[in-house]
């Protein structure tokens, strides 16, 4: 490296997580082998959010910055040979939203050191990432309330009878912090003589970045299937799904990049499905209702003085309906487990904050030599989310973070329903 033998910048205690208005302090250390002339020598603070049209690509189509300081350490002048370290102190802006990596943007932040030397001689530059957690409390997120979403389809075979499924959903809440487990409850009414195709729920991310159009990358995260239902039958199922290391649902301060997060309840035949829109955040919420609320059933229209000849067929159906209970086919996250139960976690064990304490985590290494504490890195977030050590981030190995199938859909999307068009029930052929 000719006259400069070492050159970075180190944080102070470390610290690679910060907060927005928090101060971030640290040294830049130059080891010189012979003197070096220089202009000036300066360290520099940003953060920005790019977006791009191509996958994976760094040529931003549109940016947005969110601050750029620098602080000069040294004038013009020559570094005589030996050890130099010089300290730097920002503070980082209330509004800078939280760091984030996906597939067509990100939210990053960096700390530069320049040594600007004279004429035709070579600059040298150093730099070094730290990461934004603006943490979100899902205790103040308006109707985080639990819901319930119904629809009802209508369909026909053999070219004679008819029939109706009625598919309803809910949740326990409305948010989750990552290890916290979303407990769901499905009924299905079958008002037919045929069998449905299989049920399926599965929790769904949906990252809209803002550039020339708008780009929705879709995410299965989790998949539990459920059998079908005989005609004329009456099921529930009840299933649970973890949530794992995730970005969370608001990026405050950020209007390039939004992230959404859904429950889709579908059947494969015929094709139903509803949503429930969810919340993933930081702080979970202090006291969940027992049971989530749901709408009552509506009676029956009472006939008055018209009687029909012939009463529709799935009311025959109806009268006579049983109820079972729907068996669990396949679990994405139960793959590592077989049939055991899904294996509890503490919200803190995947989340950051400042004063919480975390759990060890290593990964063994091929060679058979221990690496230390690494960090923990999750699905299309720059947080790590364990800081012990000096290592690099690396993608966590958790096996109950993906299922295997997990997998980016070709783009651009159309929109999934909204909320309001899942929740209403509506009666459709086909």
């Amino acid at each position: 490296m000719g006259k400069l033998q070492h050159f970075d910048i180190s944080f102070n205690n470390n610290k690679v997580v910060y907060g927005p208005g928090e101060s971030i302090s640290g040294t830049v250390k130059i080891d010189l082998n012979n003197p070096l002339p220089f202009k000036v020598i300066k360290v520099n603070c940003g953060g920005l959010c790019g977006v791009s049209s191509k996958m994976n690509d760094t040529t931003w189509t549109v940016e947005e910055p969110y601050f750029n300081s620098t602080l000069t350490l040294a004038d013009k002048g020559t570094l005589p040979a030996g050890e130099h370290i010089y300290t730097f102190q920002f503070l980082l802006p209330v509004s800078a939203p939280t760091s984030f990596e996906g597939s067509f943007g990100k939210i990053t932040y960096r700390m530069r050191a320049v040594i600007d030397t004279p004429r035709f001689a070579k600059d040298y530059k150093v730099q070094k990432p730290f990461y934004l957690l603006s943490l979100l409390n899902l205790n103040e997120v308006p109707d985080i309330e639990p819901s319930t979403a119904t629809t009802t389809k209508k369909f026909s075979y053999l070219l004679v009878k008819t029939g109706t499924v009625t598919l309803t959903a809910s949740s326990d809440l409305r948010g989750y912090a990552p290890g916290q487990v979303i407990k769901l409850s499905m009924e299905l009414y079958n008002k037919s003589g045929k069998d449905t195709g299989s049920i399926i729920a599965s929790l769904i991310q949906k990252v809209t970045y803002k550039s020339k159009r708008a780009i929705y990358d879709l995410r299965t995260i989790a998949e539990v299937e459920g059998a079908g239902v005989k005609g004329g039958k009456n099921a529930e199922w009840k299933e649970q799904i973890i949530v794992p290391p995730l970005p969370q649902s608001d990026l405050r301060g950020c209007t390039l990049i939004e992230i959404d997060y859904f429950i889709q309840v579908s059947l494969k035949y015929p094709e139903v499905q509803v949503t429930l829109p969810i919340y993933i955040g930081n702080i979970s919420i202090n006291s969940p209702p027992i049971t989530p609320s749901r709408p009552p059933r509506p009676a029956p229209p009472v006939p008055h003085s018209v009687t029909p000849s012939a009463p529709p067929v799935e009311d025959d159906l109806a009268s006579g309906m049983d109820s079972e209970a729907i068996p669990t086919k396949s679990h994405s996250q139960q793959q590592s487990y077989g049939d055991q139960p899904l294996p509890a976690f503490s919200p803190t064990s995947f989340s950051y904050a400042p004063g919480l304490s975390f759990p060890e985590h290593s990964q063994s290494d091929p060679s058979g030599t221990s690496t230390g504490p690494l960090f923990c890195v999750s699905t299309g977030n720059t947080i790590p989310y364990f800081t012990e050590g000096a290592a690099a981030p690396v993608p966590t190995a958790c096996p109950l973070i993906l299922p295997p199938e997990y997998s980016t859909w070709g783009h651009p999307y159309e929109s999934p329903p909204s909320y309001e068009d899942s929740c209403s029930s509506s009666t459709d052929g086909k």
